[in-house]
């Protein structure tokens, strides 16, 4: 079973002895950037997880609530995005 991310489990780790310190996708060493420049050119997110096996669906989809919530003011309408959402 895959565990699921939330707040208290960042989905995103920077370490300067590894990769320079490049956001990657926790656990990994896949860069967080590699999934919005997919993203850009194919707009699946499956695609993705297939070229990087060992990123997990729920870690991208904490990165995508992450940016939402970055860039969405908090009066917006509630955006939650879930497994069922991008399938």
């Amino acid at each position: 079973m895959t565990a699921a991310y939330n707040r208290a489990m960042n989905p995103i780790w920077t370490d300067p002895e590894r990769m320079s310190g490049t956001p990657c996708f926790t656990g990994t060493r896949v860069p967080i950037q590699n999934l919005f420049d997919s993203l850009r050119y194919d707009g699946c997110i499956s695609g993705f997880l297939e070229g990087f096996p060992t990123v997990k669906r729920e870690q991208v989809l904490a990165v995508l609530q992450m940016a939402a919530e970055a860039v969405i003011p908090p009066s917006a309408p509630s955006v939650r995005l879930t497994p069922a959402d991008v399938e």
